[in-house]
């Protein structure tokens, strides 16, 4: 009996040792749940392996931030650091990171607001009470990770998430950055005012400040979601032009193609009655070139390349390859939905393999390049090809990864420098580089 009444004590007196010692398996169950959160906010997929790394790595940096630095310091330090592991561990843009870290902490923050003050309230305790005291401390973090948990089942079951673009242009990234800042600063803020001042306020003003905070990163959420749907409405308005363009110039083609038919029956009838094989053989390469941008064009659609950006990307470079002559042969067989890495990567290389492959090619005699994009499922990788028709046969074809090396005059060497740093961090992704010939050529290899 003696003994049960000295825990009774132990937990129901001051005592920071034993609270210190309490926090450290909330601190885990707390990174738990704040993952969960996240992902269930914002819809993001990842591996459990990966949620496992940053469980500890998380917990670790908490627990020790708590015993050597004090508030609000260690709570800037770990936000600063949830935003990095989250960043390098599940490879989010940085801008979604950040996002990640204050919508799992606004609600943290905002639970703690509307909690305490009542808890203390009931309890007859102060915030130093409130804090120092095993049996409060333990009964109130078990109140906050319960409701927590039915913000995850909610946020899982009703489907409804936050889902960003990091497509912005650059004054609607300075709206997000300082916005988000702000938000930081006044999460930081509340968090030293629950703690320590709460208990002085009584609980209608606790409660006023709650739905005031509520009501500003309501709003703060709400406006960044205007200008995500706004970029992804400026995104797919630009697709639609570059798309509308393509199809006048389809139109264009098809009624040419139409207009000169009988023409075209009549050319090859002469080639046949004369049995002149070379003359319609010559006459039929020349007929496919043109039956070939026709479907080239055809396969620059939006439904086809289904991603606004890359669809963007591919009709500005056939554009460019078209005014330097260059014939460019399409085959487009890809669920860009489906992709296995993160799309500013992809476009980055894409459009740096173009690019050369659009300057190597515009300089030879034959000007082709041959374009794929397909899935191979046999090897569970999806494929990128460029073939390129070159002149330097000569070009080196490990040393053109190097810094500074390029085969063309008034170039830095730094294009396919920034593709081989994209695939070091990648650990999903070959380039495999050949040549014979006739052909220069880039195979992209995405593993999954």
């Amino acid at each position: 009996m003696e003994f049960l009444n000295n825990i009774w004590i132990a937990l129901s007196t001051p005592n920071e040792g034993l609270v210190d010692i309490l926090l450290i398996p909330a601190v885990i169950l707390e990174n738990i749940l704040s993952i969960n959160l996240i992902f269930n906010i914002m819809n993001i997929k990842a591996s459990l392996l990966k949620k496992i790394v940053y469980i500890i790595l998380m917990s670790i940096i908490c627990i020790i931030s708590m015993f050597i630095l004090p508030i609000p310091f260690n709570t800037f330090a770990n936000y600063i650091f949830m935003i990095l592991l989250i960043y390098f561990i599940f490879k989010l843009s940085l801008p979604k990171s950040i996002l990640a870290t204050l919508f799992s902490n606004i609600i943290f923050v905002l639970l703690g607001v509307l909690v305490s003050n009542p808890y203390m309230t009931i309890f007859n305790i102060s915030s130093i009470e409130l804090e120092t005291i095993p049996v409060y401390r333990s009964i109130y973090l078990c109140i906050i990770y319960f409701l927590l948990f039915l913000f995850i089942l909610f946020f899982k079951y009703t489907k409804i998430n936050f889902s960003f673009s990091v497509c912005l242009d650059k004054p609607n990234k300075l709206v997000i950055f300082f916005n988000t800042i702000i938000g930081l600063f006044t999460l930081i803020i509340q968090s030293i005012f629950t703690f320590y001042y709460t208990d002085i306020l009584p609980v209608s003003i606790t409660f006023f400040n709650f739905f005031t905070l509520l009501l500003y990163f309501s709003i703060s959420i709400y406006s960044l979601s205007k200008i995500n749907k706004l970029a992804l409405t400026t995104q797919k308005l630009e697709t639609t032009e570059e798309y509308n363009n393509t199809l006048k110039i389809l139109h264009d083609n098809v009624r040419c193609f139409k207009h000169d038919f009988d023409n075209i029956v009549t050319t090859i009838g002469g080639y046949i009655r004369t049995n002149d094989m070379e003359g319609l053989k010559k006459y039929y390469l020349q007929l496919e070139d043109d039956c070939q941008k026709v479907n080239n064009l055809y396969v620059l659609n939006p439904e086809i390349v289904n991603n606004d950006g890359i669809y963007n990307l591919i009709v500005k470079k056939y554009n460019e390859a078209e005014q330097k002559n260059v014939k460019v042969n399409i085959s487009f067989l890809l669920d860009l939905n489906t992709l296995k890495m993160k799309i500013y990567e992809f476009g980055r290389i894409l459009g740096i393999l173009l690019d050369n492959a659009i300057e190597a090619s515009s300089e030879c005699e034959e000007k082709i390049i041959n374009l794929t994009f397909r899935n191979d499922t046999k090897n569970s990788r999806q494929l990128v090809k460029i073939e390129n028709t070159y002149s330097n046969k000569n070009v080196d074809t490990e040393k053109i990864f190097e810094k500074g090396i390029s085969g063309k005059e008034n170039h830095t060497g730094l294009g396919l420098w920034e593709v081989n740093k994209l695939l070091h961090k990648n650990n999903n992704l070959a380039l495999f580089t050949t040549k014979n010939d006739k052909y220069f050529s880039q195979q992209l290899e995405i593993y999954y």
